[in-house]
Order: structure tokens, then C-alpha cells, then sequence
């Protein structure tokens, strides 16, 4: 009797064993392995309508980061960013949902959706943006192709990989303190206006953060999307009382008026170009190009685990069923976001949520991706939600990935210096990359400074000399005589 050779089971398969029924079952049990993991069609449907319900606040989130003017001084049509955000969302997470029959959602990154629009739009127009999102998917695609992504994420030391994080929150919050006018400029900033806070939005957008807030306190399931709702509904409140200005709210007023349903608006659908960024440099191109894979690289496959193994779908060493495809897809999620004008597209913690309520299989994902699709619909409803109400959620984020401030060891130098100089130069600098070069470089050299030459790798030593030439970069085309 030969042997042969038996793939080792996943944590997944061991649970679901005693739960299988070979016949019987319908073609959506089959092909969603719902029996196998344990779950049920009711399960796997709460779970999606969870997730949805969690993380619909991009649709609010994403058109608020992405809506300022590109190097031209254009600005992206609202309704139209609602619309492909809704649609990038819904295609991505279908996808996830069909192909990699996990229970995963995604949708615009919004660290992702912070480089684009603090970084690359006030260097190109909005279509060259957008095609720069396009080829950071693609090298995604093309490092988890090769392998070269798990590589990547395993040279890195784990406390830059936290800094990062900690970092985009900081940065996103501080965009979420800016438009809402509880941060202005001066002396480089200030609170409010000439030192104080004025005006009803503000004390809306505070109200609201406070309430989100108090609602997390007390594990409200949605606390964001409620926090919205009722902010919403008490500044559409307050704007008829006292009729105020819409110059006040900086865009249209939250105002209750026509057909909560319209048409989407897919202006922005395929307006993506390749070239003509000769007037910035290939330098400039590369490290724009680099900073949005940063910016959509680290917390996928963290999260992508993380949630595999809260739905007890990944073993003790992270191998999970479909994780490949998952991996994939979150990479394709960046380009299929660019052309939709949505920006990248990345798995959503949030997906944890419908994983407690049940979830453990790709259906849920279908389900939370339909949602999406119907959105699509609901445009008039997302546009009455006031900028400065929608940016609490973004405070809210950062405080959220501020959370992985508790895996740094903050007493060893080699590691805090770094840490410390990536969080405070990204939101200091309006700067992702000047934040991930400079810890990159202080690790390097506090390293080295300690004889402890390879604990810092190669791959470290290339980053750092990549990030050396962009702090250098203006003096050596200056000393190389370039104009």
C-alpha cells in the first residue's frame, strides 16, 4: 500500500468536520462551504448586513478626503465620488465574496485615499492620480504573484510596521481636525479660527466625535454609523432654525429636499491617465508610486489574518482557505479603485463585526457587496451629511490605530526613536513618505550605531538608501547641475 502524501488541514476544516453532510445540501452550501465551516445561510446573511452596516461610512468618508483640487485646481464632483466609491466597493467585495469565499469586505483605504489627495493630486491632475493608484495595485498584484509581498512584510521590522499604522492615524485624524475647522492654520496651527472655535459645524463635528466616542465606551455594535446619523439629523435641524449661510457649511447645506434615490453618477468611471508627469521628475513618480504601496500594503494581510483567525479559518500559523486569492484580490483592489475613481480598495477591519455575528464564508461577503451595489441608488441620502459631521469618524479612525502604540517597546531606543519619528512626521509633514523614510533611516543608524549590523537586513539597507536620495534629492540635482 503506497503512501500519500496528505495537505495539512486548517483549523477551519477541523471544526467543520463533524458538522459536514455529504448529501443533501443546496448549490450555495457547496460552493460556499457554509456546512463545512460550521455556519448557516441565516448566519451567513446577518453577517454581511453587519459588515455593511459597520463600515458604510466610507461612502461619506471617501468623497470628504478625496474631494479637494488637483495641481489644475479641479475638484471631483461629489455625487460622482459617491457613486464610485459605492461601485469599487461592491465589485471588490463581490469578488472577495465569490472567488475567495472568505468573509472579507473591502473598500477605499482612507490611508490610501490621504496620499492621494495630500500627496499626489496638488502634483498632477485628478486622471493622473488616479492612474498612479492604478499601477500601485498592480505592483501589489505583481509582489504577491512572485511571493515577493510576504517577503517584504517579514524584513520590516514589526515596530516600523506599527509605527506606520500609528502614523496614517495620527495623519488621518489630524485631515479629520482640519476639515472640520477644530484645527486651522497658524503658528503652524491653532484651535479653530484666530484661536477659538466658531460657528455651529464645528460644534456639531464635536458633539458627534463625542458621541461615537461614548457609544464605542459602551461596545454599541455601529457606534460610527449611528454617531453620523444623529449628527446628521441635528445639523439638518439647527440649518433650518437658523438658516444658515451655505458658504457656512462649506459645500451644500444638510437639507431635507427632493427623492432620497437617484441614478448613480459614473463621471468619474474610467478617467485615468498614464504619463505626462515630466514636470515633477521619475524620482518624484517612483517614491509617489511607493508611498501609496505603503499606504495599502501593511494592514492587509494583518487584517486579512486577523479576521481569518477570529473566524477560526487560519491555523496557528496563519494559513488559511483562500488566503492567496484573498491576498490577490485586496492588491487588484488598487487598481479596480483607480478606475473607478475611488481610490485604492483594501480589506476593511471592519469585517470582524459580521465574523461575530456568524460569518464564515464568502456569502457573507456577497451580501455586504449587494449593499454596496444598492447605494449606488442612494446618493442624495449620503450628500446631506455635513463635511464636518463625517469628519469625526475620521478622528475616530485614528484613535482606533493609535491602539498599536501597545506593541511598541518603548525602552528600547533602537526601536522608540524610529516609532516616535515616523508617528509625529506624517501628520507634522502632511507626509506619509517623510514619515516611513525617516524611521526607516533611524533604525538603520541606531542599529548600526550599535554594532548590530544584521539585525538591520538587506533589504533595510536598500530602503535606506532609497530614502536618503529622496531627503537628498533637491541638493544633488542642484550639485549635479539639474534645473
Amino acid at each position: 500500500m503506497t503512501q500519500q502524501s496528505v495537505e495539512p488541514r486548517t483549523a477551519a476544516e477541523d471544526a467543520g468536520a463533524g458538522t459536514r453532510q455529504p448529501a443533501g445540501r443546496s448549490w450555495l452550501d457547496r460552493y460556499f462551504h457554509i456546512s463545512e465551516r460550521g455556519s448557516t445561510f441565516a448566519r451567513e446573511v446577518r453577517g454581511g448586513i453587519t459588515t455593511f452596516m459597520a463600515m458604510c461610512y466610507i461612502l461619506l468618508l471617501n468623497p470628504l478626503l478625496l474631494g479637494g483640487p488637483d495641481v489644475d485646481g479641479n475638484k471631483l464632483s461629489h455625487a460622482g465620488l459617491i457613486t464610485a466609491t459605492a461601485l469599487a466597493a461592491a465589485v471588490c467585495t463581490l469578488l472577495m465574496g465569490f472567488v475567495g469565499k472568505v468573509p472579507l469586505a473591502l473598500a477605499a483605504g482612507l490611508s490610501v485615499s490621504g496620499v492621494l489627495a495630500t500627496q499626489v493630486a496638488p502634483n498632477m491632475t485628478w486622471p493622473q492620480a488616479m492612474g498612479m493608484c492604478v499601477l500601485y495595485g498592480i505592483v501589489i498584484v505583481l509582489l504577491v504573484v512572485t511571493g515577493l509581498r510576504e517577503i517584504i512584510m517579514n524584513a520590516i521590522p514589526l515596530a516600523l510596521k506599527h509605527g506606520i499604522t500609528i502614523g496614517i492615524g495620527m495623519f488621518i485624524a489630524l485631515i479629520g481636525l482640519v476639515n472640520a475647522g477644530f484645527v486651522g492654520k497658524g503658528n503652524p496651527v491653532t484651535l479653530g479660527t484666530g484661536g477659538q472655535l466658531s460657528g455651529w459645524p464645528v460644534l456639531l463635528f464635536s458633539v458627534t466625535l463625542l458621541l461615537i466616542f461614548m457609544l464605542q465606551a459602551r461596545n454599541i455594535p455601529g457606534a460610527i454609523l449611528i454617531g453620523i446619523v444623529v449628527g446628521t439629523i441635528l445639523a439638518v435641524i439647527v440649518n433650518a432654525v437658523f438658516d444658515l449661510n451655505p458658504k457656512v457649511w462649506g459645500g451644500s447645506p444638510p437639507e431635507l429636499s427632493g427623492s432620497a434615490v437617484s441614478m448613480p453618477d459614473f463621471g468619474l468611471f474610467g478617467h485615468v491617465e498614464f504619463g505626462g508627469w515630466g514636470s515633477i521628475g521619475g524620482m518624484t513618480v517612483g517614491m509617489i508610486v511607493f508611498t501609496l504601496v505603503l499606504a495599502g500594503f501593511f494592514d492587509a494581510m494583518a487584517t486579512i489574518i486577523g479576521v481569518g483567525t477570529e473566524a477560526k479559518l487560519a491555523d496557528d500559523k496563519g494559513r488559511m482557505p483562500g488566503l492567496s486569492k484573498a491576498l490577490f484580490i485586496d492588491g487588484a483592489g488598487g487598481a479596480i479603485g483607480g478606475v473607478a475613481g475611488a481610490s485604492g480598495q483594501t480589506v476593511f477591519i471592519e469585517s470582524a463585526t459580521g465574523v461575530g455575528e456568524g460569518a464564515r464564508t464568502g456569502l457573507s461577503s456577497v451580501v455586504t457587496g449587494l449593499f454596496f451595489a444598492l447605494g449606488l441608488f442612494f446618493t442624495p441620502l449620503a450628500q446631506i451629511v455635513p463635511g464636518q459631521v463625517a469628519a469625526a469618524a475620521l478622528v475616530v479612525i485614528g484613535a482606533m490605530m493609535m491602539q498599536n502604540a501597545r506593541h511598541v517597546d518603548w525602552s528600547d531606543r533602537a526601536v522608540a526613536v524610529p516609532v516616535f519619528l515616523t508617528v509625529v512626521l506624517m501628520p507634522f509633514t502632511y507626509s506619509i513618505t517623510a514619515g516611513v523614510g525617516a524611521g526607516v533611516i533611524a533604525y538603520t543608524a541606531i542599529k548600526a550605531a550599535q554594532g548590530k549590523f544584521r539585525e538591520i537586513g538587506a533589504f533595510m539597507w536598500v530602503l535606506t538608501l532609497v530614502f536618503l536620495v529622496y531627503f537628498g534629492l533637491h541638493p544633488i540635482e542642484s550639485w549635479l547641475g539639474v534645473k
